[in-house]
């Protein structure tokens, strides 16, 4: 299949906007008094986030790749 060079740009920018937005929601997460307990432990709201900005990050930069693979070829 091949990827026209805008779809391809599409998701580049879509990819790069995953990489660029969910370290910085992180970060708020992670200051966020209910990502720890009392005695400082992490607590299952900063767990699950930490869960969902990996995947998402990781289906970010897959999704650049496969854009940038899309206007190479």
């Amino acid at each position: 299949m091949q990827l026209g060079p805008v779809l391809a740009t599409v998701l580049i920018v879509a990819g790069a906007w995953s990489l660029i937005v969910w370290p910085q929601f992180l970060r708020r997460v992670m200051t966020d008094p209910r990502a720890r307990d009392a005695n400082g432990k992490a607590t299952k709201f900063l767990t699950v986030h930490v869960v969902l900005v990996s995947i998402s990050m990781v289906l970010g930069l897959a999704t650049a790749v496969i854009g940038v693979a899309g206007l190479l070829t």
